[in-house]
């Protein structure tokens, strides 16, 4: 088989692309990780080093726009979120699920779309099931190996009750 100078660029840009991929589906799988609760799988690990600096994190459509508005920067972004998480008595429990998944890799820049389930018992309130797109943009990080979140948008799709049973012992 010869080599083809084209045909090496091309397999070249393809593997670039898939190893994007890659990293961008784990970012997304480290940032839920942290946002579970209870949280410790992901030791070492921060919500901030997900973000790039001047990252926007958004709430958008009509139950999420008033209730998180639009925040620019990592810090203002992590302020956020810690509001959310251990030690905030806010949730008992918070697991997230991620399906529907496509991401789309052009160069420098990704952007990918799920359908999130959250599974949320909170500590002065009914638990509950909530369902929300996501769209979220990524750029690769100076390491050349992870790629950072630069634009999460959420939009709540719905939500509904749910029963959280605690367990005294493993089945």
């Amino acid at each position: 088989m010869e080599t083809n100078p084209d045909t090496l660029r091309a397999l070249s840009e393809r593997l670039a692309a898939l190893e994007a991929e890659t990293a961008v589906r784990g970012t997304m799988a480290r940032y839920m990780a942290l946002c579970d609760v209870p949280c410790g799988a992901l030791e070492g690990e921060t919500l901030a080093a997900l973000f790039a600096d001047d990252a926007v994190w958004e709430g958008i459509g009509p139950q999420y726009a008033n209730k998180f508005g639009r925040l620019k920067g990592r810090a203002a972004i992590v302020a956020m979120l810690s509001r959310y998480l251990p030690p905030s008595p806010h949730f008992s429990v918070n697991v997230h699920f991620l399906t529907s998944e496509t991401i789309a890799v052009r160069g420098a820049a990704a952007k990918g779309r799920w359908i999130m389930l959250q599974a949320s018992g909170y500590v002065d309130a009914p638990a509950e099931l909530i369902s929300a797109r996501l769209e979220v943009d990524f750029a690769p990080a100076d390491n050349g190996r992870d790629w950072l979140i630069t634009h999460f948008r959420t939009e709540r799709l719905f939500d509904a009750p749910w029963q959280v049973n605690a367990r005294t012992s493993n089945p």
